[in-house]
């Protein structure tokens, strides 16, 4: 893996150069970039793809201090700059598409066009917050205990295998990083007002068993969204989509990225 300074963070990225338009992957919270490796893998041929840890995940660090995630696209159009790369096709799953969302708004020139896999506009409601926070305090006092760390996989992948790889990885997460990522994931604001400022296409790709998100939310967000296409349902997928079902997830992505980038 390549490192970039951006904004005082040093973010951990991978790079697969070339000279095609560029596609930019953002990860959800709790993974980190290697959960592209099937899209990275179908686009390298074609796209300049970089996929990279945003801050308190994968390899890249935490330095202290509370974020939100308007200091992640930042972060994301920083490392733009470090790989001087002017416009690309922003692609975020769940936390990733909040990332990217808010790119959007702050640099749109920069924005050639959005992906959003399991992602949304919107914020969850009470009594689901107040869940989560619980899942968080049990994490920051007990770790990612077995129950605690399978009801999570299996909200977010579903797959057996999938979720005791990463489960695996969850045990190494320092606890003070998950929770100001935690806070920042909880704490962010509803975007759904704002996304008719977003005029680039977008396409949004979500499992039909997502229960983190739901599908009715994943309408809500195209139905505010100037440039969307019809939702890309993905049968039987929960919130990880991509990386449990990239057969059904990398045909459109990539018939997507042929028709915006042509």
């Amino acid at each position: 893996m390549a490192t970039a300074t951006v904004n005082g963070q040093r973010l951990h990225f991978v790079d697969t150069g070339g000279t095609g338009p560029a596609v930019v992957l953002s990860h959800g919270f709790l993974m980190d970039h290697t959960m592209f490796a099937s899209q990275i893998e179908a686009l390298a041929p074609d796209y300049r793809v970089v996929a990279w840890d945003e801050r308190g995940f994968g390899a890249t660090g935490w330095d202290g201090a509370p974020f939100t995630y308007w200091d992640s696209a930042r972060d994301c159009l920083g490392l733009m700059d470090h790989l001087g790369i002017r416009e690309a096709v922003l692609a975020g799953m769940s936390q990733g598409g909040f990332i990217s969302l808010r790119a959007a708004l702050l640099a749109p020139e920069r924005v050639r066009a959005i992906v959003l896999i399991d992602s949304g506009s919107d914020v969850d409601d009470d009594a689901t917050l107040a869940a989560y926070r619980g899942m968080v305090d049990t994490w920051m006092t007990q770790g990612p205990i077995p129950p605690l760390a399978e009801a999570v996989a299996t909200i977010i992948i579903a797959e057996p295998a999938e979720n005791a790889r990463w489960i695996a990885k969850w045990q190494t997460l320092p606890r003070e990083a998950l929770a100001a990522a935690a806070e920042c994931l909880l704490g962010r604001e509803d975007l759904t007002g704002r996304l008719g400022e977003i005029t680039c296409p977008v396409q949004i790709i979500h499992g039909t068993a997502d229960t983190a998100i739901t599908m009715a939310r994943a309408e809500k967000a195209r139905a505010g969204l100037r440039g969307a296409e019809p939702i890309v349902a993905i049968e039987g997928a929960a919130h990880a989509a991509n990386l449990t079902h990239p057969h059904l997830v990398n045909p459109p992505l990539r018939d997507f990225l042929r028709r915006v980038t042509r």
